[in-house]
């Protein structure tokens, strides 16, 4: 959690070219609106400022000479200048925003396929909260400047240049005495940044702080109940609170401060336009048109000025966050495919490892020289105690990770010379731990895959013993799923996630502690379907109830990443090793509970 703090407080360069080239690969496909929408960017900044200094004309041309008739064709040019504006502006932000989406719709499809790409150990060291915050936060934050800030940029220079245009075509020496306060609104800029890029910086840190903390103590919200830690938690959840407020009021006294600032060297310029254009007025070197129309400009010159100071926080925004998704795009945890991969094709189970060495941290085996074989259609167990290395076996097999030394074959291939997706195609797995998605019973069995049919959906179901219930459900196998399956009980989920594997039919079936968490009706249940399942199958079964594998074909028993021993289930018992203890251990507590 630590690290995750560190990573949000880190604040790069508040524009990195490196970074603002790599963003701008993403709007290449689009350069079309960008055209457009320069183009109309254009337009559009030309026609607010044409409009003083047509009232220019109107008041020096016109109503000094009472003039109705030219005063009526500059109304209505003014008018059309009005409709103009507001029909380019909505083709403009029409496009623009047009734009922004595609390119975000584009970063967000990259980055969430870059994320189903990625090996197990990523996810393994990544928090989830922090890899969900990338595909959403982070690319929300490129959004706003894709659609709005990048283009009112352009807006608010183009503003600024057309304004300089028609100022200093109408009056050199006014417009350099307007302009003159300028120097002092750069310098004021520069601190401003300065500030409110650090006041930026604490929010949010304190920000990530708070997310944290909520997530974490929500998460854990039985934990906290069960002990009452409900006033500590929230005295320390009050503290982070806090600081993220006086961070965020930090960062307000800054705007307080540089938009009066602001105000007062607008006001400042106008002054200054009243005292010098009016005497050149008085002197009759200076029409009364041209005074009106350099007040005008001055109002709107100042407009764009403090717009650009906004499109600073967002551009800042946006590079940080572009820095962690690329970051994340950077991350090359993969498991790569062959370059010429095998073929599986008519697949018989066989499966050997040759002297596996595996290790998930540099140095660290977890499993050692490990060997042994399963012929096709063979029941294969494995036991041992908790953190022997028997998830990782499986682990391994379906290529989940990499292995250091050694060979995984399948029917006589190495694994790691067939695609990934072709090896998996063939291997079904039933976790301990079942994950149910938010859909339906049925979407949850087949996984979205049309080649798997209504009819296969419930074969499954009736096969493991999970049609009964899910009938006896208001909208049987239409029935919503919640969140993780909330609304089904742990032996539920169970039936359906071996639904969910028998519906694939694969040659390869694994069954990691898959009836621990069922009760005995529902285990003897699953164990009748199991027999029926098995036959034609290669399977291989870790399981903590010795019971439940007493006829597999063979059984080996991991100790500390080896296999120690291997042979039948009488078999290994005749040897009184490792085995004989665990089923010792396993026949004395059962003594117990019959005895109680």
């Amino acid at each position: 959690m630590a690290e995750e703090f560190r990573e949000d407080e880190i604040l790069g360069k508040a524009y990195d070219a490196k970074l603002m080239r790599r963003l701008l690969k993403y709007v290449k496909p689009y350069r079309k609106y960008v055209v457009i929408a320069i183009f109309l960017n254009i337009f559009v900044a030309a026609l607010p400022t044409i409009r003083p200094y047509l009232i220019k004309v109107g008041i020096d041309n016109y109503i000094v000479n009472k003039d109705y008739h030219g005063l009526l064709i500059i109304s209505l040019l003014l008018l059309t200048a009005l409709i103009l504006q507001s029909i380019v502006q909505y083709f403009l932000t029409y496009y623009t925003e047009l734009m922004g989406q595609k390119i975000i719709f584009d970063i967000r499809v990259q980055l969430f396929t870059h994320v189903q790409k990625l090996a197990l150990k990523y996810f393994d060291k990544t928090p989830i909260g922090r890899t969900v915050t990338r595909v959403t936060n982070d690319v929300e934050t490129l959004n706003e400047m894709f659609s709005s800030g990048i283009v009112s940029v352009f807006s608010d220079v183009f503003v600024i240049i057309w304004i300089f245009v028609f100022m200093f075509s109408m009056s050199w020496d006014l417009s350099l005495v307007t302009l003159s306060v300028v120097p002092i609104l750069f310098y004021a800029t520069f601190l401003f940044r300065k500030k409110v890029r650090e006041s930026y910086r604490d929010v949010r840190k304190h920000l990530a702080r708070l997310n944290s903390y909520m997530q974490e103590h929500v998460t854990g919200m039985n934990v906290v109940q069960i002990f009452a830690k409900q006033k500590q938690e929230l005295k320390k959840f009050s503290g982070i609170n806090k600081d993220y407020k006086n961070a965020n009021i930090k960062s307000i006294l800054y705007y307080a401060v540089f938009f009066p600032f602001v105000e007062f060297l607008s006001a400042l310029s106008v002054a200054m336009i009243i005292w010098y254009g009016g005497g050149e007025v008085i002197q009759s070197k200076l029409t009364i048109g041209v005074l009106f129309a350099f007040l005008q400009y001055t109002e709107m010159f100042w407009r764009p000025v403090r717009d650009l100071s906004d499109k600073y926080n967002i551009l800042q925004s946006a590079m940080a966050s572009s820095e962690r998704i690329f970051k994340l795009l950077d991350d090359n945890t993969f498991i790569n495919d062959p370059v010429k991969p095998k073929k599986l094709e008519s697949v018989k189970g066989q499966i050997e490892f040759k002297n596996v060495w595996f290790a998930y941290n540099p140095g660290e085996y977890v499993l050692k020289n490990v060997s042994f074989k399963i012929n096709p259609g063979e029941t294969f167990a494995i036991v041992g105690a908790t953190g022997a290395g028997k998830t990782s076996i499986i682990n391994i097999l379906s290529r989940f990770y990499d292995i250091e030394k050694g060979s995984i074959l399948i029917d006589g291939i190495d694994i790691r010379d067939i695609d990934k997706k072709e090896l998996r195609k063939h291997i079904a797995t039933v976790l301990q731990d079942v994950y149910l998605f938010s859909g339906t019973i049925k979407s949850n069995i087949n996984l979205g895959n049309e080649e798997i049919t209504d009819e296969q959906v419930i074969e499954a179901a009736k096969i493991v013993g999970a049609h009964k219930f899910i009938s006896k459900l208001p909208n049987g196998y239409n029935e919503e799923v919640k969140e993780k399956g909330a609304t089904l009980s742990v032996g539920q989920k169970q039936l359906i996630s071996f639904a969910r594997a028998l519906a694939f039919n694969p040659k390869i079936l694994i069954l990691d502690e898959a009836t621990s968490s069922v009760d005995t009706e529902t285990e003897i249940l699953i164990q009748q379907a199991i027999e029926k399942l098995l036959v034609g199958r290669t399977s291989i079964v870790i399981a903590h109830r010795l019971s439940t594998i007493q006829n597999a074909d063979k059984i080996i028993v991991v100790h500390k990443g080896e296999v120690r021993e291997t042979g039948t289930h009488q078999e290994l018992l005749a040897q009184k090793g490792i085995y004989y203890k665990l089923y010792q251990l396993q026949y004395k507590d059962q003594e117990i509970v019959k005895i109680a």
